[in-house]
């Protein structure tokens, strides 16, 4: 069992930044992946951007050189740093990590925070 908690999210003028960040706890040995994902009304839910635990990112082409994702393992935390936010960004968005235990995969979900650019 693992629970994900999001925080940071919030209302930002057109090219603002934000920073969200995502805390893992419950019993596990340590998590395969991370990553954020965002889900505006009427639209499917959709990667933002998602990390090994090795560190090896992956953006959407729409972030590309304004989204940061890292990670603190000793925390079982990830992050993702916002810059040069458009009102396209607007959207709840979703921390998922991936833990493997034996050959069984799980995955898990956060609430999900609310990102609101304004123009």
């Amino acid at each position: 069992q693992v629970q994900l908690v999001e925080s940071g999210g919030g209302l930002v003028q057109t090219g603002g930044s934000l920073r969200l960040s995502c805390a893992a706890s419950g019993n596990f040995a340590s998590i395969n992946a991370m990553g954020w994902y965002r889900q505006a009304p009427g639209k499917q839910r959709e990667l933002v951007a998602d990390i090994s635990s090795g560190g090896i990112a992956n953006y959407a082409d729409s972030v590309k050189g304004r989204f940061t994702i890292s990670r603190d393992n000793a925390k079982n935390t990830v992050y993702l740093q916002m810059n040069s936010l458009k009102p396209e960004d607007t959207a709840v968005y979703y921390c998922k990590g991936v833990v493997v235990v034996l050959i069984k995969r799980r995955e898990y979900w956060g609430q999900g925070t609310q990102v609101t650019v304004s123009s």
